[in-house]
């Protein structure tokens, strides 16, 4: 009966190695590194969801915590993921973050970019410049005395995720990362979506960036463009969607 039992037991960690030998992901063709760039008024860990899916399905994801403080710093965090991959990159922008990739896009290492609901602005061009350019659906975000831009804890579950349960847009309200003026007033020098593929999502439910400005915006840049029904919170709320536009970028990208 011992004997069985050690028997038993040993099939059985055969069993449950096997199984988790057998879920590791297969590498996936293209581009293998992933590095996102978060947006303002929000962190990192909205892009958990994504990262799942994605690593899922063999990819190597990072998600770059920029210290909001200038375009350049945020830029410069962003470099450092970037140098930090074996390989090329595929660089993702949400918001604000669209201004930061577009700038660190330009290196070497980076193959293509993806915009999802985001700004993506020409030499010279800062997010205030944009925003102002056509008609602003909220008056969510506000300024503090010290210099820094918030959205307004009332209005953010209406505006800037209209599409999410209260109890987390309550809390992503009160735990958002303040964005300094410097961030909004600042203007990429090197825009690399002047000579690298690109891919925009617009959210169009989007109250944050009116949506026209980002059809705008990617026609411009000429942009592979998919439309999805969300808010400006788009990858918390749809990150099927959010993903397979970057695994198409990863795939394509050479």
């Amino acid at each position: 009966m011992r004997i069985l039992s050690t028997l038993t037991l040993a099939a059985a960690a055969l069993a449950v190695s096997g199984a988790a030998f057998a879920a590791t992901p297969d590498a996936p063709a293209g581009v293998k590194n992933i590095v996102i760039v978060h947006g303002a008024f929000t962190d990192g860990s909205g892009w958990r969801a994504v990262h799942d899916i994605l690593i899922h399905k063999g990819y190597n994801v990072r998600i770059v915590q920029q210290p909001m403080t200038t375009l350049a710093e945020d830029v410069a965090a962003t470099n450092n993921a970037v140098i930090g991959q074996t390989g090329p990159v595929v660089l993702v922008g949400h918001g604000y973050g669209g201004s930061v990739i577009t700038e660190a896009g330009a290196r070497p290492k980076v193959k293509a970019l993806v915009y999802v609901a985001a700004f993506q602005p020409d030499v010279g061009e800062s997010v205030n410049q944009l925003a102002g350019s056509m008609p602003k659906l909220t008056d969510g975000v506000q300024k503090t005395i010290d210099g820094h831009y918030y959205f307004d804890p009332a209005k953010y579950g209406t505006d800037y995720a209209g599409d999410l349960v209260s109890n987390r847009t309550d809390f992503m309200a009160v735990s958002q990362v303040p964005a300094t003026v410097a961030d909004f007033a600042s203007a990429p020098f090197t825009v690399a979506w002047h000579n690298k593929p690109t891919y925009g999502i617009v959210a169009t439910d989007d109250r944050v960036i009116n949506p026209d400005l980002q059809r705008w915006m990617y026609k411009r840049a000429g942009s592979k463009v998919t439309e999805v029904k969300a808010s400006h919170a788009i990858e918390i709320s749809q990150p099927e969607a959010v993903a397979k536009v970057i695994e198409e970028a990863a795939l394509h990208a050479k």
